[in-house]
């Protein structure tokens, strides 16, 4: 066991991650409430890894098959009602003021250092600490830490649910215990309520002079100067407070700002000028500058406490309205820097159904973010809160981040001791992360308005909702005041609320419907102003599939309960979501006609037309830009293995979807609107800063016969239509689209025509559309 510096270079730690040993039963068959009790009951101790989560523990040791393969997950009942403990032994280290840090407990847990309880917790989505100072043994002696993890279902079975409380008939205890709202099951996720030591543990010694938080944000800016303004605090030794400094001093490429100022208090707030800045811009529409900020203490011109942080220069505003209808048009606009950017991009769900294996897979699904040309993802409300690197990440690819709190499709207590208890959960959940550049939007959850006006029969003023309501704007305002807030996702304003709830004539939608085929009314002809919702099904790979699903099962999809788990229904008789399979060969029968009979011809058609669907909501929303603000389809990757709207599946294999939604996301695109009065409009999309000139060429895709080209000069962050094509809605083509401009190439391709199609055209025309831009796929 070693101890390093922390990532920050500031703080030593001890790392006590690794192997720990872990004892478990079922809660209440035996009487062992203290270590020694343990230790007497004489329970076989397992092999447990920190981080991690007690199913990888237990499948490792042999007690349960793997929970992500066929049935298994609902093997994990019994295990919901037991309890853990970790037992690990580390060596006093010559700390003078240490702290026990968690940075994730799941979930209801105490904290026994040498025999004695030192602290309880409830809550798996926030970091804990807790001072050790007095309680270690000597330097260089033995200490054990051990944790105890109690059931979280038994820990709430003595409180109330009062009769106006909603939440999933199958996972109601999410209401009263602070874990991601998705471990209890969801249409999304399998029900796995899990329990571990999820993120890392350490010691960390905290130094007598330290900056313990800074927090440097952008009041107003352009290209000539920046108004920032910094609110630090600090700690020191002295007695009496003097002779103390503040310096500043930020870096980004040649550009460079210094500002120094005496610090009469351990604590203080200031404004200060950068000239000529190098402004932070989400992805399309300039670089993500991001200054590195050393921040320092001096004590009489000497340095004794340093800390370095990132800051990006930008302003992030939303422009919205409450009501979009006829009579009041709406307007849902992210303005970055005085710029309207049109979003395109992805909803972000769990990483992982277990939440310990995150980190490691965190950086390469943010990599298909930033390949995809995504400009935002939306932290969806049922998932934990991510940790520092994904924002890192996010701020270096200039991906803007719509931050939901972790509060999803539930009618949460209002009562004096939760409203206490997420205040806190959220003052630490801001204060880490608001120095990102990229977190442009903070809400408070998402669907619960909806579930207020209707759902559940609630039929409730969702203005009534304390936490949206009252909570979160109150600690908004006190520690990150100049970021949007928007209450809940979809946001029924009082303007609705006043015209019976209907969310459909609210700016921003969750556009699901009726999901019948893509190009239907409710899709094509919706009236949002933006869309942070929307989705369409399509299978895995084959190969995908034989990794979950047992061979036996692989086909029919049909009463099928292997596909229909991994659908996700995820207890089943219990949880009644058992028809997204059913949806989703529907889909492909409004298309074809016919429901494919065999996989191979099963997998291709699904993928095909959830493709063709995705690509038509980002170009529905494109083409119609200025009436609307950007669109964030759902999803981009699975959390577990499953049959649903990601593009790509919990193995990282892509769909088709994939490579269709990457053409159509690019900053230049050349589109073709749905016919109307006999033609197609042809219209280039320019989502930049700016103008671009070059050549299109729209091209018949069986004969390459070119119908339509031209020259175009597009300005910058605008529409323009090039021309038109006439187009007979009962005529079924293929049109290949290509364009060049400043040296760059692009290529997309528009299917006009009404269904039924013949599945063998459609197999027909894919590699033609693959040769625009040759990408290597397979649903096989």
């Amino acid at each position: 066991m070693t101890t390093t510096a922390s990532p920050s270079g500031q703080r030593p730690r001890l790392d006590l991650g690794g192997t720990w040993t872990m004892r478990h039963f079922l809660e209440g068959e035996k009487n062992i409430n203290t270590p020694d009790e343990l230790l007497c009951a004489a329970l076989e101790g397992i092999p447990a890894q920190v981080p991690g989560n007690v199913e990888i523990d237990l499948q490792a040791a042999g007690t349960i098959s793997d929970p992500f393969f066929g049935l298994n997950s609902t093997g994990l009942r019994p295990y919901e009602f037991h309890q853990y403990w970790y037992e690990r032994h580390f060596t006093t280290p010559a700390f003078s003021d240490p702290e026990l840090v968690f940075e994730g407990l799941d979930c209801i847990a105490d904290v026994w250092l040498n025999g004695k309880k030192i602290a309880s917790t409830d809550n798996a989505l926030i970091p804990h600490r807790f001072s050790l100072r007095g309680k270690l043994r000597h330097v260089g002696e033995d200490n054990v830490l051990m944790v105890c993890l109690k059931s979280p279902l038994n820990a709430v079975r003595g409180e109330d649910m009062e009769p106006w409380e909603r939440a999933h008939g199958f996972g109601v205890e999410l209401l009263r215990l602070r874990k991601p709202a998705h471990c209890f099951g969801w249409d999304i996720m399998p029900r796995i309520v899990s329990a571990g030591i999820w993120r890392p543990v350490y010691i960390e010694d905290r130094p007598k002079n330290e900056i313990e938080d800074i927090y440097i944000f952008t009041e107003r800016c352009d290209a000539g100067s920046a108004a920032l303004r910094a609110v630090v605090k600090t700690r020191n030794d002295a007695l009496v407070i003097e002779g103390f400094k503040l310096r500043l001093r930020g870096r980004c490429g040649d550009a460079s700002f210094e500002h120094c100022r005496p610090l009469q208090f351990v604590w203080d707030q200031f404004a200060f000028t950068v000239s000529k800045p190098k402004l932070w811009w989400p992805h399309g529409y300039g670089e993500a500058n991001l200054y590195e900020v050393v921040v320092e203490l001096l004590h009489h011109d000497e340095v004794v406490a340093s800390k370095t942080v990132t800051l990006g220069i930008r302003t992030v505003e939303l422009d919205h309205t409450e009501l979009n209808t006829p009579e009041h048009p709406g307007r849902f606009n992210f303005i970055v820097n005085g710029v309207p950017v049109f979003i395109k991009g992805s909803n972000w769900v769990p990483a992982d159904a277990l939440h310990s294996r995150d980190a490691a897979r965190i950086p390469a699904i943010l990599e298909l973010f930033r390949d995809m040309g995504c400009n935002m993802a939306r932290c969806w409300g049922g998932n934990v809160y991510e940790a520092k690197e994904f924002y890192d990440i996010c701020d270096r690819y200039g991906i803007m981040i719509w931050q939901d709190f972790s509060m999803a499709c539930a009618a949460y207590p209002q009562d004096e001791g939760f409203l206490a208890r997420f205040r806190r959960e959220a003052e630490i959940v801001v204060k880490e992360r608001r120095q990102h550049a990229c977190i442009a939007l903070w809400a408070g959850d998402n669907e619960n308005d909806s579930g207020y006006v209707g759902w559940w029969g609630l039929y409730r003023d969702p203005g009534q909702n304390r936490l949206t309501r009252e909570v979160l704007p109150q600690v908004l305002q006190r520690l990150d005041p100049h970021r949007p807030y928007l209450p809940s996702s979809p946001f029924i304003t009082p303007s609705i609320v006043a015209l019976k709830g209907n969310e459909r004539i609210g700016p921003e939608q969750h556009l699901w419907g009726p999901r019948d085929y893509y190009k239907s009314n409710f899709y094509a002809n919706n009236n949002a102003c933006f869309a942070s919702e929307t989705g369409y099904h399509g299978c895995p790979a084959i190969t995908s599939l034989k990794k979950f699903i047992s061979p036996d099962k692989l086909w029919p999809w049909y009463d099928n309960p292997e596909w229909a788990i991994h659908a996700t229904d995820p207890i089943p008789g219990v949880s009644h979501i058992d028809g997204r399979i059913k949806m989703m060969a529907d889909q492909t029968l409004e298309v074809f006609g016919k429901i494919p009979d065999n996989l191979d011809d099963f997998a291709f058609a699904s993928q095909f037309v959830q493709a063709e669907a995705k690509k038509f909501f980002v170009e529905n929303f494109r083409l119609r830009k200025g009436r609307t603000g950007g669109i964030l389809w759902w999803n981009m990757m699975d959390g577990w293995p499953q049959i649903s709207d990601a593009i790509v599946d919990y193995y990282f294999t892509k769909k088709l979807a994939y490579y269709f939604l990457k053409r159509v996301h690019k900053e230049l695109c050349v589109m073709m609107s749905e016919p109307d009065s006999w033609h197609c409009q042809v219209v280039i999309g320019n989502d930049s800063q700016r103008e671009r000139k070059g050549h299109f060429t729209v091209k018949r895709g069986e004969d390459k016969s070119v119908v339509l080209e031209g020259d175009f000069t597009s300005p910058a962050n605008h529409n323009i239509t090039v021309g038109r094509i006439r187009a007979p809605r009962s005529t079924q083509e293929l049109y290949l689209l290509e364009w060049e401009a400043d040296g760059e190439r692009g290529a997309n391709h528009y299917i006009l025509g009404t269904p039924p199609f013949a599945l063998e055209q459609w197999q027909r025309w894919l590699p033609i559309i693959r040769d625009l831009e040759p990408f290597e796929w397979t649903c096989n």
